[in-house]
């Protein structure tokens, strides 16, 4: 009986995916490049390349599912693009080999219409740098004969989340009260995702025939400024309010001349700029999941960030 679950990548949310399905009694696989992921008797650790479809072939082996979580070398359209489209097309490939679905965690990059709030029925057709990698993809497993589920996220924050701008550029800061600089406006409403509550609909959904080949959104609190999430963090490590300043989006553009980094963040400026808002709601009844609330997963994430050092 087919009683495996794999998941690609050791990210903050594959390593969350491993945990969660490890701590539900399930055996699971975890494919890096390093062979790093969660220790746990039940996680089986192995070094692999998804670009390799004789190594997907042999790892997928047995499997029910498959988390696809891995992500871009760099933050940039052009390592998007020359590596997310082959590997997600080798692990469709060796899934449907498998009779596995492919669960993949999704951002609202594709959303057309992001000035009103994003439901899973709304447009996803972007097109233009990183916005149009990411429609690309979700037209690519739209037309895979393999079953996929995509879950939505917004901004990442969480335990294990560092690169995201809810991670360490903002919580162990504020926490030693530094100033910290955000991207756009830091008092405009915006939709961030706990990490843990994507992993949890992952799975719930890859456990769920019916709920197949759609797209989802994970479980996602009502949406917060900056600024109220910082507080939410200084609230929970007992610390002082935060100090908090927006970095307009002129500013971003003028800097991104001189460097690329710059102008790949400024490439999603709008997302701040404006109210950048979810809804779960509709996923939040088919999944029958509610986010965890904010106080205690910024409590959470507060816990984690200190057992860091």
């Amino acid at each position: 009986m087919n009683d495996v679950y794999v998941v690609t990548g050791a990210g903050p949310v594959g390593w969350t995916v491993a945990e969660q399905l490890a701590e539900r009694g399930k055996k699971v696989r975890i494919l890096t490049r390093s062979g790093n992921g969660p220790e746990h008797p039940l996680v089986e650790r192995v070094k692999a390349d998804v670009q390799d479809a004789a190594q997907l072939r042999d790892a997928f082996s047995g499997a029910t599912a498959v988390f696809h979580c891995i992500h871009g070398s760099s933050y940039t359209e052009d390592a998007w693009q020359a590596e997310l489209p082959v590997a997600e097309q080798k692990v469709l490939a060796a899934a449907g080999g498998a009779g596995a679905v492919v669960v993949f965690p999704e951002s609202l990059y594709s959303y057309s219409e992001p000035g009103r709030p994003m439901t899973e029925a709304g447009p996803r057709t972007a097109h233009g740098g990183k916005r149009g990698v990411r429609t690309a993809l979700l037209d690519a497993r739209n037309a895979s004969p393999t079953d996929t589920v995509s879950v939505v996220a917004g901004d990442f924050f969480g335990p294990r989340v560092r690169t995201s701008h809810a991670g360490e550029r903002m919580v162990p800061a504020v926490l030693a009260g530094k100033k910290v600089w955000v991207i756009g406006s830091a008092d405009q409403p915006h939709s961030f995702t706990y990490v843990p509550d994507l992993a949890a609909a992952m799975i719930q959904a890859a456990g769920t025939p019916p709920l197949w080949n759609k797209v989802w959104h994970a479980p996602t609190g009502p949406a917060v400024t900056q600024r109220q999430l910082a507080t939410a963090f200084t609230d929970a490590g007992g610390v002082a309010a935060p100090k908090l300043a927006g970095i307009p989006g002129w500013a971003l553009s003028a800097l991104g001349v001189f460097s690329k980094d710059v102008r790949e963040l400024a490439e999603l400026q709008y997302q701040f700029a404006e109210p950048f808002v979810m809804d779960s709601a509709a996923s939040q009844a088919a999944l029958g999941l509610r986010p965890m609330p904010l106080p205690e997963a910024a409590a959470a994430t507060v816990a984690w960030w200190r057992a860091q050092g």
